[in-house]
């Protein structure tokens, strides 16, 4: 149950394709995932109906990784997104793949204003 667990919270989002695209936002998600040295074991992402007529809906998607979660929550009519990493350290410490994982997902979507907090799970 030790791990760290990593939030941001992004507004001004300049890359709005990526809120509504869920094909491209799974793609970059995984691609990133992989490269900071996790695992994906699974994954499920939901493209919300418009909200009105050329207004595209959100999205809300999680990769599943060996480690432990990425989950995504996008807002584009508020050019905003959500993210959460968390990484747990049973056997070896994640804690800096998390973090590289964390910085590659916030550029992903140059946010203009970017609001991150970490938070170092243990054992009770």
């Amino acid at each position: 149950m030790q791990g760290l667990h990593l939030t941001a919270d992004l507004a001004g989002c300049r890359a709005i394709e990526l809120l509504t695209d869920s094909l491209a936002l799974a793609r970059r998600c995984r691609e990133h995932t992989e490269a900071a040295g996790l695992r994906v074991v699974g994954e499920h992402w939901h493209r919300f109906p418009d909200l009105a007529p050329g207004q595209p809906g959100g999205m809300t998607g999680m990769l599943l990784l060996a480690e432990s979660h990425v989950a995504l929550h996008t807002w584009p009519e508020l050019a905003g997104v959500t993210l959460d990493v968390y990484v747990c350290n049973y056997g070896e410490d994640n804690s800096a793949k998390a973090r590289v994982l964390m910085t590659a997902l916030v550029a992903m979507f140059g946010a203009q204003r970017v609001h991150e907090q970490a938070l170092q799970r243990r054992r009770p």
